[in-house]
């Protein structure tokens, strides 16, 4: 039978009435302070990832959580401040990694990252453990970060380290064709049109770094008016993807949740704007008894915040179900 749970009680704070002001006021005021401690690790291609540490106790422990964050997100950003304390107080040490550029400090290779690339994340789970030896690890991503998890943990699950023992992903674009679209109805395209001028200004900034590199040529940008066109000028032809559409088939994270072998919390809001239908079932994977979809009606995108509480809802369920799924 399907492994699908609803959540029905929650409610987000009476003020918070609608879906965009529950996705943006924790955005630009909900602040979760966390004492960093900044690992720079050197890549095997040239390039570089900071990692962001937060430490439960005096040394390190044992178990570890790693969240990743959405599309031009950071470390920094209220949704991993704010599980990484979560998890702190629950006695696990925390790592918030940055994807290339997202740093405070450009990368050094012309190449980002997007939804479906996995090396990196996998890299840095691979070498928290191997370096750290941390017995239990839970990986958490949020939109972007989300399907960058899902895909971690399904694909190739026998090359996920056993260490690796719970998943959770957040207001996750399972299907990535429908959800850029969602972005192109009334009243949402601000949200596109911000992420469009945030990755110009990093576009601008890499065609000074790599002059003579067409793949980051900022020549034209103003013209790039939505993700369609970003995509298909520079996602596509910087990763070996046929055009936009192709990048979207084959990065979507949904067809891997019936690949997972961990128990794993996928939580999504009904009423998010950046998810589309398709993006409120788990396909394929309705079968697969370690994958849970848990729906909410309110949330918004990587919202979830709570009446009389700077915690989210997100961040008390996922220690639930974490000792729930404990053997």
């Amino acid at each position: 039978m399907p492994v699908l749970s609803t959540n029905t009680d929650y409610q987000p704070p009476k003020w918070q009435f609608n879906a965009h002001i529950q996705t943006i006021y924790p955005s630009l005021f909900r602040k979760i302070p966390i004492n960093y401690k900044r690992e720079r690790v050197e890549l095997q291609d040239g390039d570089f990832l900071d990692l962001d540490w937060s430490f439960a106790g005096a040394s390190r422990g044992k178990k570890l959580v790693i969240v990743t964050h959405g599309l031009e997100g950071d470390s920094t950003r209220h949704y991993v401040t704010g599980m990484i304390k979560k998890f702190n107080d629950n006695g696990y040490d925390g790592l918030g990694w940055n994807c290339r550029s997202c740093s405070g400090e450009m990368n050094r290779l012309p190449r980002f990252y997007h939804h479906g690339d996995v090396d990196d994340i996998r890299f840095v789970v691979n070498y928290a453990i191997n370096t750290y030896n941390y017995e239990e690890v839970v990986l958490v991503g949020f939109s972007m970060g989300g399907s960058m998890t899902v895909r971690l943990l399904g694909q190739n699950p026998e090359l996920l380290p056993t260490q690796v023992k719970f998943g959770l992903a957040v207001s996750v674009p399972l299907d990535l064709y429908t959800s850029v679209y969602e972005l192109y109805k009334p009243g949402r395209r601000f949200y596109m049109k911000r992420f469009i001028n945030k990755l110009g200004k990093k576009i601008k900034e890499k065609s000074t770094q790599h002059p003579q590199n067409n793949l980051v040529s900022y020549e034209g940008y103003e013209q790039i008016k939505n993700f369609e066109q970003f995509d298909s000028r520079y996602t596509a032809p910087m990763f070996g993807f046929k055009n936009a559409h192709d990048f979207y088939q084959q990065a979507a994270a949904k067809p891997f949740l019936k690949s997972i072998k961990v128990p794993t919390l996928v939580i999504q809001a009904i009423n998010d704007p950046f998810l589309s239908p398709e993006c409120l079932n788990l396909g394929d994977a309705e079968n697969n008894p370690n994958v849970h979809l848990q729906l909410l009606k309110f949330g918004g995108h990587v919202g979830f915040m709570m009446r009389n509480s700077n915690e989210t809802w997100v961040e008390r369920r996922v220690i639930e179900f974490i000792k729930e799924h404990k053997a």
